[in-house]
C-alpha cells in the first residue's frame, strides 16, 4: 500500500493548490461554540514521583485556534505529547471526534489525524528537505522504488504554501535553525491533519516568516483542522488564538476567549503574580571601548559556491555596553559573534581589537583566552551536554583554570557549579542534576552560567531567550542588566524586536550582511529598525546614527 500524502498530496493529483488562498485570509476563524474535535479530561503524568499534570480538562473544537501557556514546568509540553501519542501512559481520558482515544505510539495518533510540531527539531540532517518531510511516508513506483520525482514536487509545494525560498533536494544539515524549523512545519502539514499541535513554532523565525506562518494558521483553521498552539510571545498569541488555556504548577488555572483577556491577566495567570517592566537605567557614556570590530568581512562556501555573508561591518563596543544586534533571519547577524568568536565557517578577514591591542582570533580556544564568551542559539546542540550535570556542564570551560598538577579538582568544580547556580538562581534539585532534566529557562543559566564563570569581558549572547517562558525571560533581562552594570561589554543578538528595544543602549541594523545603521536608545523604534533591516534599504546607513 502507498504511504498516503495527505490533502497536499491530493492537491497535486489533482493540480490543484489551496497555498492562493492562504494570502486572502485576513481575520480570525469563526469557532463553533459546540462541536469538540479532542476532549481531554481529568488528565494526570508523573515523572519519577513528581506530578507534571494534576487533572488537568482540555477542549479543542473543530477550526479553533486554541493557545496553551504557561511558564516552562507548568506541564504544556507533557500534555501536548500526551495527546500526540508520545507519552503513552497516564491517568484520565481523551476522547477525538467523541470517540474514546489511547494512542499506542506517534503513528497511531497520526492515523488519528493528530500531528505535532516539536520545539526541538525532529530531522536528519544527512538527508534532504525532501527526505525529511515525507521520511517513512515516500511515495513508491510499483510498492518498491520511492517516486522521488512526485516527492520533490510535492516538497517544493509545501514549501511555497510556506512562502520558503529553500530546494527540496537541499541538505538539512546546510539550513539554519530557522529554516529548519519551517521545514518542521511543512512536515506537518504533509499529514493532512485535523487536529495540528505546535510547540513554539516561531521561535526560531523572522518577522516576516511570522507573518506567513500566521496565515497558513489562520487558513488551516478555516478549513477545520484544530489547531494546538504554544507560545511564549504573548502579542503573537494575543494576534492568533481564539481561546487560551494557562497551566501552572500542572494545574490548569484558565480557560477563556482571548477577548476576555488582557495581556496583564495572562501573565499574572502564568506566574501567579504581576510582572513590573524591567528598565535598563541609565547607559553608559563615556566607558572605554573593550571591543572595535573594523571591515569585518567573511566569504561563505554553500551550495552554489562561495558568497559574500558579511560586507565590512565595523562597531566598538564599551565596558558596561550592552550593543543589540537587529536584522532579519539571514542578515548576517549571528555570523558577527561567530566570526569574533573564532566559529564562524568559511574566509574572514578585517580586525578585531581588544581593549585597544588588535588580536587574532582563529578558535574558541583563542577566544576563551582573550576574555570572549559566547551564549549559541542552539542551547541544546551547541550550548549544553544534556546528558551531564549541572556541575560537570558549568565546569567543563574552566576545567584547566581550576585542576591542579593535570588532575581535575573536583571539589572546586563543585563549589563553582554551586555558586552559579546561586547566584543566577537556578530552579534544580542539585548541581547533580542533569541539564535535560532543566526548564528552558533553566538550562539558558546554566549555559550563560558555565560562561560567567570564565570571568569574560565581553559576552556575546545570541538569541539568550529562545524558547523559554516570559517569567524566565524576566529573569534572563535582570541577568544582563547586572552584568553590565558589573562593567562586561555584552552583544545581543535577538529576533524580538521588543526584547530588542528593552536591552539595547545602541542598536547596530544588518541587511542581507550589510551594516545600514548603528541607532542610538533614544533613537530607535521598531519602525526606523525595521527599515533598516528590511531588504533594499542598504543605502540608508548614512541617515542612523553612530
Amino acid at each position: 500500500m502507498e504511504p498516503r500524502f495527505g490533502a497536499l498530496g491530493a492537491d497535486e493529483e489533482r493540480g490543484a493548490s489551496r497555498s492562493s488562498r492562504v494570502v486572502e485570509l485576513g481575520s480570525r476563524a469563526g469557532v463553533p461554540e459546540s462541536h469538540a474535535v479532542l476532549r481531554a479530561e481529568r488528565i494526570s503524568k508523573s515523572f519519577a514521583g513528581v506530578r507534571a499534570l494534576h487533572d488537568v480538562d482540555f477542549e479543542l473544537r473543530h477550526g479553533e485556534v486554541h493557545a496553551l501557556m504557561g511558564e516552562n514546568g507548568a506541564g504544556k509540553s507533557t500534555l501536548m505529547k500526551i495527546l500526540a501519542g508520545v507519552h503513552t501512559s497516564y491517568a484520565g481520558t481523551i476522547a477525538v471526534e467523541g470517540q474514546a482515544a489511547a494512542f499506542s505510539g506517534v503513528r497511531d495518533a497520526e492515523e488519528a489525524g493528530v500531528a505535532i510540531i516539536h520545539q526541538e527539531l525532529n530531522l536528519v540532517p544527512e538527508l534532504s528537505v525532501a527526505d525529511n518531510i515525507f521520511l517513512g511516508r515516500e511515495p513508491l513506483i510499483g510498492g518498491v522504488w520511492i517516486d522521488r520525482r512526485r516527492m520533490v514536487r510535492a516538497a517544493e509545494r509545501l514549501l511555497t504554501r510556506l512562502g520558503v525560498a529553500i530546494a527540496p533536494d537541499t541538505r538539512i544539515s546546510g539550513l539554519r535553525v530557522g529554516e529548519q524549523q519551517l521545514v518542521e512545519i511543512a512536515k506537518a502539514l504533509s499529514l493532512n491533519a485535523r487536529i495540528l499541535i505546535m510547540d513554539e513554532p516561531t521561535s526560531a523565525l523572522s518577522s516576516s516568516e511570522c507573518e506567513t506562518l500566521f496565515k497558513i494558521v489562520r487558513q488551516l483553521a478555516s478549513e477545520g483542522v484544530a489547531i494546538i498552539y504554544t507560545s511564549h510571545r504573548i502579542e503573537e498569541v494575543m494576534e492568533l488564538a481564539d481561546r487560551v488555556t494557562v497551566l501552572r504548577d500542572g494545574r490548569g488555572v484558565v480557560t477563556a476567549p482571548i477577548d476576555e483577556l488582557s495581556r496583564g491577566a495572562i501573565i499574572s495567570a502564568m506566574v501567579g503574580r504581576e510582572m513590573a517592566a524591567n528598565e535598563r537605567g541609565i547607559a553608559v557614556k563615556d566607558g572605554a571601548v573593550v571591543l572595535a570590530v573594523a571591515d569585518l568581512t567573511l566569504d561563505t562556501l554553500g551550495p552554489h559556491g562561495w558568497r559574500r555573508t558579511l560586507h565590512g561591518v565595523s562597531f566598538e563596543l564599551k565596558r558596561g555596553e550592552i550593543l543589540g544586534i537587529g536584522g532579519l533571519l539571514g542578515s548576517g547577524r549571528t555570523e558577527i559573534l561567530e566570526s569574533i568568536f573564532g566559529v564562524a565557517r568559511g574566509w574572514r578577514s578585517g580586525r578585531i581589537a581588544i581593549e585597544g591591542a588588535a588580536v587574532e582570533i582563529a578558535s574558541p580556544a583563542d577566544a576563551y583566552r582573550l576574555g570572549v564568551a559566547l551564549v549559541s542559539e542552539d542551547r541544546k546542540e551547541r550550548g549544553l551536554h544534556l546528558a551531564a550535570s549541572i556541575c560537570d556542564n558549568v565546569a567543563l570551560p574552566s576545567i584547566g583554570a581550576l585542576s591542579r598538577f593535570g588532575l581535575r579538582a573536583f571539589a572546586r568544580e563543585r563549589a563553582l557549579a554551586a555558586d552559579m547556580v546561586k547566584r543566577l538562581s537556578v530552579r534544580c534539585t542539585g548541581i547533580g542534576q542533569e541539564a535535560a532534566a532543566l526548564s528552558g529557562g533553566n538550562q539558558q543559566k546554566v549555559v550563560i552560567g558555565k560562561w560567567l564563570a570564565t570571568e569574560p569581558r565581553i559576552l556575546l549572547l545570541d538569541e539568550p531567550t529562545r524558547g523559554i517562558d516570559i517569567g524566565a525571560k524576566q529573569e534572563i533581562y535582570r541577568l544582563i542588566f547586572d552584568l553590565a552594570a558589573q562593567g562586561l561589554g555584552i552583544i545581543v543578538v535577538t529576533s524580538e524586536m521588543p526584547e530588542l528595544l528593552l536591552l539595547s543602549d545602541r542598536i547596530l541594523v544588518m541587511c542581507e550582511g550589510r551594516q545600514t545603521g548603528i541607532l542610538a536608545r533614544e533613537q530607535a523604534t521598531q519602525e526606523t529598525v525595521m527599515r533598516l533591516a528590511a531588504p533594499g534599504m542598504a543605502n540608508w546607513s548614512q541617515e542612523a546614527v553612530s
